[in-house]
């Protein structure tokens, strides 16, 4: 089977195009024909060598949708589009491939109303969103808080928010085009920080109040200007790192409001939380609550190109591989 394997992990020129043997189907495991793979920030971690536990060589691609062709039984029958996370790409081969065999507990049902490139960029994203909110204690009439609108945190915490009944979903930006593109597709309220200052905009879009909860996948100087905007108890939950590892608090943002700060690894967490979370999300994506936004989609063998356009051009929406 073709795949796009990182030999090395020396950024995109370790990404190869090979010929792997199909993976055979044990127990416990569904053999599935990946139609599309979602290309996501951590692969480029990976593949640049700054992810902890990796080992070269490696087939990247955290996410991906597509066919069950074998071992699915009656809750996945031979035929069913699926999608699913999991640690592939990160300690085991990985979605850039035409087949993965797939742990069942993995696996989730694609709605009919969506289809497999939206599909295939939407575990991650929508998954880790979803257990954040129930994690920080999200509930309606709360006001939420996700840096970085057009990113896969930054859209699907705010979609998720909106669609369970938040005051306020809001997120922010630093490119003033990108914030009209925003408002065009429905994301009322972003902060544009080419304007204001991101702790500025969110009391000004909540009167003053703040955000209960923040969700942040970003860090560096986000991360300290988003604890600026916390409200009385809130808590800001981290959980990314494209901006930078590294970021400089102050406490007082934390000590004044008795607010809290917590991490994220979405590895680390229980069966039952992402059942739970797949549950909602599921609902919502058959309802048209949430509609995942897919900026460019490329063939397998661009995936070093689909990678560049991620990280570098920082595009408005998902990025995913056809196979």
């Amino acid at each position: 089977m073709r795949a796009m394997r990182a030999q090395k992990f020396i950024g995109y020129e370790g990404l190869k195009l090979v010929d792997l043997p199909k993976p055979a189907v044990t127990d416990g495991k569904v053999l599935v024909r990946i139609t599309a793979a979602g290309v996501t920030p951590l692969d480029h971690t990976i593949l640049s060598g700054k992810f902890h536990g990796s080992k070269a060589p490696l087939v990247l691609g955290n996410e991906g949708a597509g066919v069950v062709e074998e071992g699915g039984g009656t809750d996945f029958p031979v035929g069913s589009r699926v999608m699913f996370f999991g640690t592939y790409g990160a300690f085991q081969d990985g979605t850039y491939s035409e087949w993965v065999a797939v742990r069942k507990e993995d696996l989730c049902l694609i709605p009919d109303n969506v289809d497999d490139v939206s599909a295939a960029g939407i575990p991650v994203a929508y998954l880790t969103a979803q257990v954040a909110l129930t994690l920080a204690g999200f509930r309606a009439g709360k006001t939420v808080l996700a840096p970085a609108i057009g990113g896969s945190i930054g859209n699907a915490v705010t979609q998720l928010a909106r669609a369970l009944g938040a005051k306020y979903a809001m997120s922010s930006t630093t490119n003033h085009a990108k914030a009209e593109q925003a408002k065009a597709l429905g994301f009322n309220e972003v902060v544009d920080t080419s304007l204001e200052k991101l702790g500025d905009g969110v009391r000004r879009i909540t009167s003053g109040y703040g955000a209960d909860i923040v969700i942040d996948g970003i860090g560096g100087e986000v991360l300290s200007e988003a604890l600026g905007a916390l409200a009385l108890e809130g808590s800001l939950t981290t959980l990314g790192y494209s901006a930078s590892r590294k970021t400089t608090i102050d406490v007082t943002n934390l000590i004044v409001p008795q607010a809290s700060i917590r991490g994220l690894n979405m590895f680390a967490q229980p069966q039952a939380a992402i059942t739970d979370a797949w549950n909602v999300i599921v609902s919502l994506l058959k309802s048209g609550a949430l509609k995942p936004i897919v900026a460019k989609t490329l063939p397998l063998a661009d995936a070093a190109d689909a990678l560049r356009y991620l990280v570098e051009g920082r595009p408005f929406g998902r990025v995913v591989l056809t196979i």
